[in-house]
């Protein structure tokens, strides 16, 4: 018996997993009996470990369902997710005094890819914990860090309390014989990824530019959308890649609908090998309905980042016997992807450097904070998100060691991250791509959260902590 689940049964919780990983590689994948007697690449071991230490099975859930009402509320509540808004100050603190242990091991798929300096695959690790399975699972991927061993199955709120974390729903059709059964925790709002890699094809294929403007209109008015609005559709990536703008996404979204590009943009995945990246049930009439058919796996996010990371050459083979190049966007646009990715202001999940030197939460991937949103005092500050974080970020860019160009996620039941990290001069040799999906949003706490000076913390710091873990073990690999 595992440490993990020692603890778990501990603490009473019945029915608890461990960790399922996939293995990440580039060579041929070893027959899967090999792969279940510990031959998992170095990366994907070390993967396994630190989600096992970290033991987030310990995080609180303020918001359990009571009984059958409160599962039947979450089967209507999965259209939108993103238009609800974190809780209040207060009552965040009066749910965070009532929260109740989680109720089964938490949902994570997180993956980590490393680069070398021509922006090829040397060497991947792919990791999935869930209920289903308390002994682990280590499943091979092929040498185009792709995997047919995994039946990936759509979001359920309510099914993952009721169901014990077993989805109903398949993403990829075709794998019903698969050895892994996972249910994908919802992107939130690192869909936006997929969103400017459809309109950046569309620049590319001069269909539209950056500097047009594009009147949003909608026929129908949204709570995630809000009301009509003007603007360039560089200005609109801006804001919905930097900030996170749900408005300028929505934006977004209907410009591929009126261009009839969504379908599209699903086949251009597809043909990529990336099955699982699905823009699937949004609204044309305004953009929204962003539930929980769209879908994201961190290893086809990761493969999409790496894409727009750029790299020498094939950097995989598609299943249909296509080499896929960086060549799928342009110079240009994967410029301007990777800078506005850059200038990413919110730093708040596996990095935190947005509350440089407090006590909580922990600090996370030692990345530089953009200096677009650090005013005079040194603090970062969103305007569009109405938040100010109050924390000196100076002292933490002056022992900033990488960049860390990313897209992150929250609602209450998901807490997401996906971005490209790359050592500062003199701070070493690595660049990796890391993405993680979790269900852990803002409905999940830690039992040391403070009762003043979180409110705008939205994950448990375990997230930070995994980020921190990644990078240090990466900066050992490539001093």
């Amino acid at each position: 018996m595992n440490l993990s689940r020692s603890r778990n049964r501990r603490r009473g919780l019945a029915g608890l997993a461990a960790a399922a990983v996939l293995l990440g590689g580039l060579t041929a994948p070893p027959p899967a009996a090999a792969a279940e007697d510990g031959s998992a690449s170095v990366l994907a071991r070390h993967l396994r470990r630190a989600l096992d230490q970290l033991q987030f099975e310990q995080v609180l859930d303020t918001n359990p369902p009571a009984g059958a009402a409160g599962l039947n509320a979450l089967r209507k509540d999965n259209v939108d997710k993103e238009a609800r808004k974190p809780p209040k100050k207060a009552d965040l603190l009066a749910a965070v005094a009532a929260a109740e242990p989680i109720a089964q091991q938490p949902q994570i798929d997180l993956t980590v890819i490393e680069l070398n300096r021509a922006g090829r695959p040397v060497s991947s690790g792919t990791v999935l914990m869930s209920p289903q399975y308390p002994d682990g699972k280590v499943v091979p991927v092929d040498g185009n860090l792709h995997t047919t061993d995994v039946r990936w199955r759509q979001w359920d709120d309510a099914g993952w309390y009721a169901n014990r974390g077993q989805g109903t729903i398949d993403v990829v059709p075709g794998r019903e014989k698969a050895s892994i059964d996972f249910m994908s925790p919802y992107p939130a709002s690192v869909l936006k990824l997929m969103v400017a890699f459809g309109v950046l094809r569309l620049v590319d294929q001069g269909k539209i530019s950056l500097d047009d403007t594009y009147a949003y209109e909608p026929t129908t008015i949204s709570s995630l959308c809000g009301p009509a609005s003007s603007n360039t559709v560089r200005n609109y990536l801006d804001a919905s890649l930097t900030w996170s703008s749900n408005a300028a996404t929505c934006a977004m979204v209907k410009l591929l609908h009126d261009r009839g590009a969504v379908d599209g943009l699903n086949q251009t995945f597809q043909n990529l090998g990336l099955e699982t990246l699905q823009l699937k049930n949004t609204n044309p009439a305004n953009g929204a309905r962003w539930g929980n058919p769209v879908t994201m796996s961190s290893l086809d996010t990761a493969k999409l980042l790496m894409l727009v990371n750029g790299g020498l050459g094939t950097l995989w083979t598609a299943p249909g016997g296509t080499g896929v190049t960086a060549a799928v966007l342009s110079d240009a646009s994967r410029t301007f992807f990777k800078s506005k990715l850059g200038d990413q202001g919110m730093n708040v999940t596996l990095s935190t450097t947005n509350w440089c030197g407090a006590a909580y939460p922990a600090p996370g991937i030692p990345q530089l904070t953009p200096s677009r949103w650090i005013g005079a005092d040194g603090t970062v500050a969103i305007p569009g998100q109405g938040i100010a974080y109050g924390r000196d970020v100076r002292p933490c860019n002056d022992r900033a060691e990488v960049t860390y160009a990313h897209k992150n996620g929250w609602v209450n039941n998901s807490g997401a991250d996906a971005g490209i990290v790359k050592a500062l001069p003199g701070k070493g040799g690595r660049t990796y791509v890391v993405a993680m999906f979790s269900n852990l949003g803002y409905q999940y706490v830690d039992s040391n959260r403070p009762p003043t000076g979180a409110e705008n913390i939205w994950f448990t710091e375990k997230l930070a902590k995994l980020g921190k873990v990644i990078d240090d073990y990466e900066r050992r690999r490539h001093p």
